[in-house]
């Protein structure tokens, strides 16, 4: 990325979220709504790979796709809203969230080995950790790597401000490995590419190389792996926020049959985003090392 147009993406981040944070908060996830569309207005090629990938993924026509990518779009622009103004919300996150499941999370926590919260790109995944820590719980999340430093300081920011304490770079084994020996919660995204550092196993039915770093983690230490899924409700501005059982293994304590349970984990993350596909990133290019999903 050259320097002008990496500069030019800061001076539009700084923008919005300058804007955004002078509205109301209904105002300002309509703006950010407006902003996805916006986007998606001005990356044709990208929304193009992005409606071959649904196609592909999930079996549905041409024009299915076109309206689960669109909505896709609005709904990131309404996250990067919330995810702004979490220093305006944080304290008062509760009215706008509801957790179901909670008691899975405590009673994993429990057993003192730590938990690795498993998501993925879909819904408002900042807000998810952002509640729980306000919650009480000891969050903790990877550190976003970002061609521009200033974007990576500013979410290390946004989260440390919310109460989520953000811990190496990439998935920095020395940090999550100390995070969960306190017995505290590691937050993972596992729906990326891994390219040939991952596991090849079905996501949405594809073959895709997946990080099974957490998985290896999980088994090592003995931690819960607890899925975790933010649903944005038609209102467009308040969610509820899913925690799933802790993960059981296929034959044996969780991550023994390494192949088999990060299946599962993409098992589960593959069902929700066939449940609700306009929540999921599909303009990220999962498949690529493995479908050429440029």
């Amino acid at each position: 990325m050259s320097q002008k147009r990496q500069q030019g993406i800061w001076f539009a981040l700084s923008v919005i979220e300058r804007t955004v944070r002078l509205l109301p908060h209904r105002w300002a996830l309509a703006f950010g709504a407006g902003l996805g569309s916006l986007v998606r207005l001005c990356s044709r090629k990208r929304v193009d790979k992005a409606e071959a990938r649904c196609v592909r993924a999930l079996g549905v026509g041409v024009s299915t796709a076109r309206e689960i990518v669109t909505q896709s779009y609005r709904n990131l622009g309404r996250s990067l809203v919330e995810f702004y103004r979490l220093p305006l919300t944080a304290s008062h996150i509760g009215d706008y969230v509801t957790i179901h499941g909670e008691d899975h999370l405590r009673q994993a926590l429990e057993r003192g080995k730590g938990v690795i919260l498993m998501t993925a790109h879909f819904g408002s995944w900042e807000v998810a950790a952002a509640m729980l820590a306000r919650g009480g719980f000891p969050m903790n999340a990877i550190g976003a790597e970002q061609r521009d430093e200033r974007i990576t300081a500013k979410i290390e920011s946004l989260r440390a401000q919310a109460g989520v304490k953000p811990i190496g770079k990439g998935f920095d084994l020395k940090a999550a490995l100390a995070c969960l020996r306190r017995g505290e919660i590691l937050g993972v995204l596992l729906d990326q590419d891994a390219r040939d550092k991952g596991m090849v196993v079905p996501f949405l039915g594809l073959p895709a190389s997946t990080p099974y770093g957490p998985v290896k983690l999980a088994h090592k230490l003995g931690a819960a792996v607890v899925p975790i899924f933010t649903v944005r409700r038609p209102d467009g501005f308040t969610h509820d926020l899913h925690l799933l059982p802790p993960l059981e293994g296929k034959s044996g304590p969780f991550g023994a049959d390494l192949e088999a349970d990060l299946a599962q984990c993409n098992g589960i993350i593959s069902r929700w985003i066939a449940d609700y596909p306009d929540h999921w990133l599909w303009l990220y290019p999962r498949w690529m090392s493995t479908l050429g999903d440029a």
